[in-house]
């Protein structure tokens, strides 16, 4: 049983580190609601929001699900492909933007 345990640990963190690459906070912004994987609402007031964002220059700071996403301008790039709405009620994530990467983060 214990052999069999450690065999089973670095799959394990394999799968987990490869998970997080999948959920990767790289976006592309589409103009076409039909491609997007998430149709997000930018919301005026923080308390709103599913999900705080942050902006990020570097694309080694997009975590995974952490709400600091970067925007890259290819979209084979991408782990979401994002389109904006004019409406909360189409919206999957309504979003709020911060300044602060230290506020970044889901709203529960």
């Amino acid at each position: 049983m214990y052999k069999l345990l450690r065999a089973l640990i670095p799959l394990a963190v394999v799968m987990f580190f490869l998970q997080g690459k999948a959920e990767a906070q790289v976006v592309y912004i589409t103009k076409y609601k039909s491609e997007a994987d998430k149709v997000i609402y930018v919301s005026r007031y923080k308390s709103d929001a599913n999900l705080v964002v942050y902006d990020t220059k570097y694309k080694s700071e997009a975590m995974p699900m952490s709400g600091i996403w970067y925007y890259t301008k290819y979209k084979s790039e991408a782990d979401w492909v994002i389109y904006f709405t004019d409406y909360k009620s189409e919206a999957d994530i309504v979003v709020y933007y911060t300044k602060y990467k230290s506020e970044a983060g889901w709203n529960n």
